[in-house]
């Protein structure tokens, strides 16, 4: 049986050539160079290519010409001839083989910034290095409405990196995040986000309590389950007891006064075109979150659900309480329903009751969260703004502007 894997080739013993050009970018420059090498019949090895504010630097790795073709002396003069007739510098560096083997051990280190200081930038370059890593290429994801740079790294360990990197982003005020690269990182297709004060900015029990004129003591239960004298299940019983009595009219008003978080629709819109699944998991309600999985085109909601009879609400709820534990349940659940392994999901929450669920996942992201749930989580994003969880993925800022700005397709639904 033939094998159905190539041989890469070698150029251990073959001597090379790096090309190096730099200077005002504008188009031919790519073309010209190549064309230029074309004439003494070398064969490309690597090829780098940067363009920032205007300026180019094209970086070629080429074997070095053979008999017959022309001698490397020639070669030199006439790239340097080109590049000088473009306006521009060319150095040429004689060497043997290719580039270094990456190290083992990859991981791509995201930085949210806003700002993103020199200071900081250095600082997490240092512990890059401290960690026996290595910076292999840098790039920007996004300039706005944060500053999104990812780090290629290898030679580290990802569990390493995350720690020690956790400590400069929490030193230098900026969010960091570091996963393990390869093909993971992309099959990444199921999504799954707690709701208040995470797709919304609202917490929806306290939306209900105003309109009970019930806010103190709602506010009060609350204060004495985050000091730890309820359970959630607890708390979340007391409350919904002041709640009885109010007429279900008042739905639809909590409905309407529901705000999304910045960036919650561009961040559902672009995942979905990605062929991502997107669910909700709330320990609110499912007269809210039913709303929001029809206005957003949801893959799967689940949250508790407030009692209603004769018109008006009970000051109970019905069925399986969604809780610290069941938020992770139902994130397994979703993934079993989806055909996605655990270990390539996402949560994203910002309370102490979403946990389990980010700890459950392969990426947990605390939003704007407690101290101890940023402590806990994979990472943080620490600005109002939920589409940056996209660069986390690695998705740049322009792909989800070129995604915006195409054409609505036939049967797309775009919230």
């Amino acid at each position: 049986m033939s094998a159905d894997v190539a041989t890469p080739p070698s150029y251990a013993d073959t001597p090379t050539l790096l090309v190096k050009i730099f200077g005002r970018d504008r188009p031919g420059i790519t073309a010209g160079l190549f064309d230029t090498l074309a004439a003494f019949a070398v064969e490309v090895v690597d090829i780098e290519q940067l363009v920032t504010r205007g300026r180019i630097t094209l970086c070629a790795l080429v074997t070095a010409p053979s008999a017959g073709t022309g001698t490397e002396g020639e070669l030199r003069a006439t790239v340097h001839s080109w590049a000088e007739s473009m306006g521009m510098e060319a150095e040429i560096i004689s060497g043997t083989g290719d580039n270094q083997p990456r190290g083992t051990g990859r991981s791509h280190v995201t930085v949210l910034g806003h700002p993103l200081t020199s200071e900081s930038t250095a600082a997490i370059a240092a512990s890059i290095t401290s960690t026996g890593g290595n910076i292999d290429r840098i790039f920007r994801l996004a300039k706005y409405p944060v500053l999104a740079v990812e780090f290629d790294v290898s030679g580290a360990q990802t569990s390493l990196l995350r720690t020690s990197l956790a400590l400069e982003a929490k030193k230098y005020g900026v969010d960091v995040a570091v996963v393990a690269s390869g093909l993971q990182r992309r099959a990444q297709r199921l999504v799954v986000m707690d709701v208040d004060s995470t797709l919304i900015q609202d917490e929806v029990i306290e939306l209900f309590a105003a309109h009970a004129g019930c806010e103190a003591e709602v506010a009060e239960v609350t204060t004495r389950a985050m000091r730890g004298e309820l359970d959630f299940e607890q708390s979340l019983h007391a409350r919904v007891a002041l709640l009885a009595g109010l007429d279900a009219s008042v739905v639809e008003k909590v409905r309407e006064q529901v705000r999304l978080t910045p960036g919650a629709r561009t961040l559902i819109r672009t995942l979905k075109r990605l062929g991502y699944q997107v669910g909700v998991v709330s320990g609110g309600f499912t007269q809210v979150t039913d709303a929001l999985q029809q206005e957003l085109g949801l893959d799967f909601a689940s949250a508790n659900t407030l009692e209603i009879v004769d018109g008006r609400l009970t000051g109970r709820v019905t069925g399986e309480i969604v809780d610290r534990a069941g938020k992770a349940r139902l994130l397994r659940r979703f993934a079993g329903e989806a055909g996605v392994p655990l270990a390539q999901t996402v949560a994203i929450g910002d309370g102490a009751n979403d946990l389990d669920m980010l700890n459950a996942a392969g990426l947990g992201v605390a939003f704007n969260a407690k101290p101890l749930v940023q402590e806990k989580a994979h990472t943080a994003v620490n600005v109002p703004f939920l589409d940056t969880v996209l660069y986390l993925l690695g998705v740049t800022r322009e792909e989800v502007e070129a995604a915006d700005g195409l054409a609505e397709t036939p049967g797309e639904t775009l919230p």
